[in-house]
């Protein structure tokens, strides 16, 4: 998976790596972080955009992310797609839990699924949940699920 950072710059070292020296750059300047995960799906005509973001809030002073995006050309139903946006979240979420770990700094997953039962995502909120509280992360939902909600859903528009 190739990461990029928002000004569409591509990180060549791991996103380990990246993360690790964002987090060591923003403590010594004095922000507590706390980082913040998520996916988004566009379906297009012949294929499915996927982008998932990890965020990084300083608190009280706005934060960055970094973008991985991927196409599919599976055909599949709302329900289907909206737990591919968690697994590939989750997959994410813990390729960097330990060094989260190590500094202590706080992780969220983010569904973008609707906790309102008249939206269609709703039908896979049960399984995203149980399945991203399960991995032992904690989860938010829209509408506090920013970072697959608005972060992600920009980069696949």
């Amino acid at each position: 998976m190739t990461w990029k950072k928002f000004s569409g710059e591509v990180i060549h070292s791991s996103i380990l790596e990246e993360v690790e020296k964002a987090i060591l750059r923003e403590t010594e300047n004095g922000f507590k972080l706390k980082v913040c995960i998520g996916t988004d799906s566009q379906v297009k005509s012949n294929h499915t955009d996927f982008a998932t973001v990890i965020v990084l809030l300083r608190e009280h002073h706005g934060g960055f992310m970094y973008i991985a995006q991927e196409k599919s050309t599976l055909k599949m139903g709302i329900k289907e797609r909206m737990l591919l946006e968690v697994q590939k979240s989750i997959e994410t979420a813990y390729s960097i839990c330990d060094l989260l770990d190590i500094y202590d700094v706080d992780l969220e997953v983010h569904a973008d699924i609707n906790t309102n039962p008249s939206f269609k995502s709703n039908k896979a909120l049960n399984e995203a949940m149980g399945y991203i509280l399960s991995m032992g992360f904690i989860f938010k939902a829209k509408p506090e699920a920013f970072a697959s909600s608005t972060c992600a859903d920009k980069m696949v528009h």
